[in-house]
């Protein structure tokens, strides 16, 4: 029985099973007490399998991502954002928009939670085992620039092609030369209408002449990005880290208004 057991290990570690290799005895055990039928034993051990590899897939995924973790649905106070963009965003959670490669645009002013959004759509969107990646835009046009220089610009467009959604945050932070405009350029027309953008901005679409310069070149950007688009308008909405400062100072200065009890009498 015992060298039945090991070789029966050995068989299922070179298929590649190693979760039922791991388990099968103690199933079996347990299927023994309860009485299941072969079949119901044979069910349990395989899928302990697939629940093992599905946790394994997303954590490949969510370490690929490089997305930042803390930022998610359970740290972004969505409550804070007006009713039109939740609803936009309890639609946009289920992933569908990704198989008609189409893009998200969150633009608003600073400290809105552009970037928190998008980076816990991300999140929710691995989760459900799909393939994102999260970067700064201006990291991510030096890595273009290092890979046009190297004459590897196409094989690395194709690299980021395995991507379902590409996140580019804060593209309005960066004044391009001509170079990284050429190359940022030629990346969203790599994806038009196959793979999806999301992408989060500080500027409206009539700033975007400071990212490229050329009115043409501006034009021919946007139109990519916003054919097939949902628009996150978030430029009504104030800072939350403003008004998290504000709330704090309006504490500290009604406790400084409270009057000081007097301590005992010096003896």
């Amino acid at each position: 029985m015992a060298e039945r057991h090991a070789e029966l290990t050995l068989m299922l570690r070179a298929l590649r099973l190693p979760t039922m290799a791991a388990n099968y005895a103690d199933l079996a055990t347990k299927a023994t007490k309860a009485g299941l039928t072969h079949e119901a034993y044979l069910y349990e051990v395989v899928h302990s399998e697939q629940i093992q590899r599905d946790e394994n897939r997303i954590a490949r995924l969510l370490h690929r991502s490089e997305s930042p973790l803390e930022k998610t649905f359970r740290t972004l106070k969505l409550d804070l954002f007006p009713p039109m963009i939740r609803q936009q965003v309890e639609r946009l959670r289920t992933g569908a928009f990704l198989s008609d490669a189409v893009n998200i645009v969150a633009v608003g002013k600073p400290g809105v939670g552009k970037s928190h959004l998008l980076a816990a759509l991300g999140y929710e969107l691995v989760l459900a085992g799909h393939s994102i990646y999260w970067t700064s835009t201006a990291s991510l046009v030096q890595k273009l620039l290092a890979a046009k220089r190297d004459l590897r610009l196409p094989q690395f467009i194709e690299q980021l092609d395995r991507f379902e959604l590409l996140i580019l945050d804060d593209i309005g932070y960066v004044q391009y030369d001509r170079d990284e405009m050429e190359v940022f350029f030629t990346l969203l027309a790599s994806r038009y209408e196959r793979l999806s953008l999301a992408i989060s901005t500080n500027l409206m679409f009539s700033d975007w002449t400071r990212i490229f310069k050329n009115p043409m070149t501006t034009l021919a950007a946007i139109d990519r990005v916003v054919h097939h688009s949902v628009i996150l308008d978030l430029m009504m909405m104030d800072s939350h880290r403003a008004m998290e400062a504000a709330g704090q100072q309006r504490k500290e200065v009604t406790a400084s208004d409270l009057p000081v009890p007097n301590g005992p009498a010096a003896s």
